[in-house]
């Protein structure tokens, strides 16, 4: 933290755009405006790792059909 102190305002600002989740380019093909209708972070942050989770779990499922076979 005291390394972002000492950082110019708009690097930090840029930082934090960074780390923000885009829930329309997580979830594309949806006719209305994800981030407007969760503009908590913290929510966007949630959905992002249930994505993430659920591929996992996607491919987990996948590697035991296939040593089924």
């Amino acid at each position: 933290m005291e390394e972002k102190e000492g950082q110019a305002p708009e690097i930090v600002a840029e930082e934090e755009r960074k780390k923000e989740v885009d829930l329309n380019t997580l979830f594309p093909g949806r006719n209305y405006d994800l981030n407007h209708l969760f503009p908590d972070e913290e929510t966007r942050k949630l959905l992002c790792e249930l994505k993430r989770n659920k591929r996992e779990i996607e491919r987990f499922i996948e590697s035991l059909n296939v040593e089924e076979e």
